[in-house]
């Protein structure tokens, strides 16, 4: 197998490292920009010398390449500003049109630097396969994470110049195929090399971007996906925001230490994850605070009542049954807040009220009705050694 991982094959990479690889494809249009200008001078001037009319119509072609491989980077990139991103399906939809776009500029240039050889000008002879080289250099740089467009570019180029120099009888133009089919070789062997080292740095960065992601402790996410993911899904509709805070853990943390206090916050971790459904979120924010975010609004109370029942159970540690009560403060958006920070801090109020209330759940929307007590389940306190 010519690489650890074939690139041409769908699981080899992540779906979000595999947009980033399309998106760094799509990351300039210079290339191609400097690409078609040499083109176009080297094809003005070799028709200006020779009066040749094949090289005149390749070089228009490779022009109007050029200007449409132009819109197809300019539309990917608006494509990208308009959430949501682009899945999997649409990226390879991408790719192909900007590997369509690549082969056939290398197609061109390489059937360009063979109508040079057999027009036998050396000086333009020279300024066209220069051209092709100085292609496949930018085809090593830009597409060796996609080691198999870039092959089809080497050998869309060097092909043609390649044929007419071995159909040549004398061994200058023997020599030059040969040096043509062996700067093919290294170019790929460098496009190979390539890939494996980006890849496997690609991957890391996601790696290292999801660990920063992620509450070392209990496997939760951190606040900092709240920040992030919560103003989204705020934007998809109804979103139910739980706040959490644990009325007895600190007197567990001192009375039986540490590595206790540890274990019961990943239980509760788990007991979180369990009342999740798919979608939601669910945060530590430190200490004993965590967050639930909860897609199913309509269904926010219920939720907040399984939380209550479901954190308030007894919690088992090394042989020692511990109880924790606590308090839930639930805001649903809109009508709560149409934005992360207003839903958080309607949510922060109603947790503020339940501690007072001596544990259970309170909904914001309770706290605009003047003199309701809107406190939810109690939770017995207290701790059994």
């Amino acid at each position: 197998m010519l690489f650890k991982r074939m690139e041409t094959g769908a699981a080899s990479i992540s779906d979000a490292v595999y947009l980033e690889v399309i998106t760094t494809l799509h990351g300039t249009t210079m290339p191609n920009i400097l690409a078609a200008a040499c083109l176009a001078m080297v094809g003005a001037i070799t028709t200006y010398e020779t009066g040749d009319a094949v090289t005149a119509t390749l070089t228009v072609i490779g022009i109007a390449v050029a200007i449409v491989r132009l819109f197809e980077i300019v539309a990917f990139r608006r494509r990208l500003v308009h959430p949501p991103q682009p899945g999997r399906a649409e990226a390879a939809r991408w790719e192909r049109r900007y590997i369509a776009g690549t082969v056939a500029t290398a197609l061109v240039l390489g059937v360009f630097a063979a109508r040079s050889i057999v027009l036998g000008d050396a000086l333009c002879c020279v300024m066209a396969i220069g051209i092709g080289f100085g292609f496949g250099a930018g085809v090593v740089a830009r597409l060796a994470l996609r080691p198999v467009a870039a092959l089809l570019d080497l050998v869309a180029i060097a092909a043609p110049a390649a044929i007419v120099t071995f159909m040549q009888p004398d061994l200058r133009h023997v020599g030059l195929g040969l040096l043509i089919l062996m700067y093919v070789g290294a170019s790929f062997e460098m496009v190979r090399l390539s890939f494996n080292a980006s890849i496997s740095q690609i991957t890391l960065k996601r790696q290292f971007e999801q660990l920063a992601r992620i509450d070392p402790m209990t496997g939760l996410s951190n606040r900092s996906v709240l920040a992030a993911d919560l103003p989204p899904l705020l934007a998809d509709g109804m979103v139910a925001v739980h706040t959490l805070d644990l009325d007895l853990f600190k007197e567990a943390n001192d009375r039986f230490g540490h590595p206790v206090g540890d274990a019961l916050l990943k239980q509760v971790a788990g007991r979180l994850r369990a009342i999740a459904a798919t979608g939601d979120l669910v945060i530590r924010m430190g200490g004993d605070e965590f967050v639930l975010v909860q897609r199913a609004a309509e269904d926010a109370e219920a939720a907040a009542h399984r939380i209550v029942q479901s954190i308030g159970a007894p919690y088992e540690v090394e042989g020692q049954v511990i109880e924790l009560g606590v308090s839930v403060g639930v805001a649903v958006a809109p009508d709560d807040g149409r934005t992360a920070e207003a839903l958080l801090a309607r949510s922060d109020k109603a947790l503020y009220r339940a501690k007072q209330e001596r544990g259970g759940y309170v909904l914001a929307r309770d706290l605009r009705t003047p003199g309701a007590n809107a406190a939810g389940q109690p939770v017995a306190k207290g701790i059994a050694a």
